[in-house]
């Protein structure tokens, strides 16, 4: 098993770093630093199935399929990943809580992995989030207003 932990603190609220995290126009700006999968269907609401739209490739065909496990906003997010529908699914956890200053610790899990398969998938996706949570999160909560909009000095564009 190669479970992923990644842990990031943010000069930002928890309900600041909560939308990010949770609205779906502002997910795309962020995932894959900007280019990654569009959330489908999503809301955080326990049993909410969603889809990760990406672009696909060779031996994956763009789609991530999700259901949300568990919500505790704007402090606990957890949903199931399956790269296949016919995949054992995966489990994706963010939690957030505050430290000082009205800064908020994020720590993000993915676990489950499972063989060989199950550890080049966390290998790849291991560097994928890493870069999501130290570069394109931090673009995205740096042009959020105090309402957790982008500013109209925001470069970024939410897509839909």
């Amino acid at each position: 098993m190669a479970d992923m932990h990644i842990v990031r603190t943010y000069p930002r609220s928890a309900d600041i770093v909560w939308k990010a995290l949770t609205d779906p126009a502002l997910v795309p700006l962020w995932t894959s630093t900007g280019q990654g999968g569009r959330p489908e269907g999503f809301t955080p609401v326990v049993g909410c199935t969603f889809r990760f739209v990406g672009k696909p490739f060779p031996g994956w065909d763009g789609i991530v399929r999700c259901e949300v496990t568990e919500v505790q906003a704007p402090t606990l997010l957890r949903y199931t990943w399956r790269n296949k529908p016919e995949d054992r699914p995966t489990l994706v956890s963010y939690l957030l809580e505050p430290v000082s200053d009205g800064d908020t610790r994020l720590t993000w899990t993915h676990t489950g992995f499972r063989g060989v398969e199950g550890f080049i998938m966390s290998t790849l996706l291991g560097r994928v989030r890493t870069k999501m949570l130290s570069e394109g999160l931090p673009a995205v909560l740096a042009d959020l207003d105090e309402n957790g909009q982008l500013t109209p000095a925001s470069t970024l564009r939410p897509r839909t």
